[in-house]
């Protein structure tokens, strides 16, 4: 569903959208609302609405995981799932270097795998187009070769988060546009230098969670069509290294992770700041999974210490996780997206 492209729109309308209730009380500079229309700061009107749908075009129904690590050996292989089904997931291609710790995201046509560790570690940028199967291409570099990296994304941009540089954890965040190719360019820093932190997104906002380094309970924010250095938004339930994030474009779901706490999935709403709160369970206790979403289903695969497990949540909903099926092998620290 989407707001029409032409003509009146009623704040009846935006609040159905929204999935609100017709007559629910809503303000055009609301956080939501916002989000909605793409209009982060400043003068707002219900114009600036036109075609605008809560649905997030790169939460598609395919599921992509992409490298990893299987009993020691790097792992190339990309593997997909139809998010909106349950069932084991179907090889699609390989990317175009072996690794693990690697950063993913999508426009909803282009899925992006970027950075990890293949002895030494990668700065490499690779992609594919969702739709169809078939090994990836070459797209780029990041700024450095970076291990234990994240990513997040919208339509238009891709974000690639913290990491290991081979000396230390890193603070930088760095971009690129997804419809073209090339390599990343600086776009501010995090609030802490962490790596195999978790992350998820809107259409304006990007969020990343947890840090292994410390086992720390951080959430950063920033705004994806800007540059600029990550603010505060609050806190997960517990310290969590390695979790990993997804949304529906509204909430945020964290889930896995190396610590006491090996099966928490907690969640925020984007749009706003402040603490997580718990969710659920999810089916087996692990971290280092991959993670990936649509409009509705959040989806968790693999982990540490190595499982084929594939799993789901409802993001609207809370509570525990349930089995979705299975991936092509045992694997651990791949990286998911999703898209058309």
């Amino acid at each position: 569903m989407a707001l029409q492209s032409s003509g009146a729109i009623s704040l009846n309308d935006v609040n159905v959208e929204l999935g609100n209730s017709g007559t629910a009380y809503i303000t055009m500079g609301s956080a939501a609302v916002r989000d909605l229309f793409g209009v982060a700061s400043g003068a707002i009107s219900l114009s600036d609405g036109y075609g605008a749908s809560a649905v997030e075009p790169w939460m598609g129904d395919r599921g992509l995981f992409g490298g990893g690590i299987s009993s020691y050996a790097f792992q190339n292989v990309i593997q997909y799932i139809t998010i909106t089904s349950t069932g084991n997931a179907t090889d699609f291609g390989d990317l175009t270097l072996a690794r693990e710790t690697l950063g993913a995201c999508s426009s909803g046509t282009r899925g992006v795998w970027g950075g990890g560790y293949s002895n030494p570690k990668s700065d490499v940028l690779d992609y594919v187009t969702i739709a169809s199967t078939g090994n990836a291409t070459d797209f780029g570099n990041l700024l450095g070769p970076t291990s234990n990296i994240g990513a997040l994304s919208n339509t238009t941009r891709g974000l690639w988060h913290g990491g290991h540089d081979g000396t230390s954890p890193i603070d930088v965040l760095q971009y690129i546009t997804i419809a073209s190719t090339g390599n990343a360019t600086d776009f501010g820093n995090l609030t802490v230098s962490g790596q195999h932190l978790g992350s998820c997104s809107s259409a304006t906002r990007g969020v990343v969670a947890g840090n292994r380094t410390a086992s720390q309970n951080v959430i950063d924010y920033v705004t994806i069509a800007t540059t600029g250095n990550a603010t505060d938004f609050g806190d997960l339930t517990v310290n969590s290294q390695t979790p990993t994030g997804c949304s529906d474009g509204s909430r945020g779901v964290f889930g896995s992770r190396r610590n006491s706490a090996l099966n928490v999935i907690d969640y925020i709403t984007i749009a706003s700041t402040g603490n997580a709160t718990d969710f659920g369970d999810l089916t087996v206790s692990r971290s280092s999974t991959a993670a990936c979403g649509n409009s509705t289903r959040g989806v968790w695969a693999g982990g540490f210490q190595e499982t084929n497990t594939i799993d789901y949540v409802t993001i609207a909903t809370t509570g525990n996780a349930t089995d979705f099926g299975d991936l092509l092998g045992v694997l651990q620290t791949a990286a998911g997206c999703a898209g058309d």
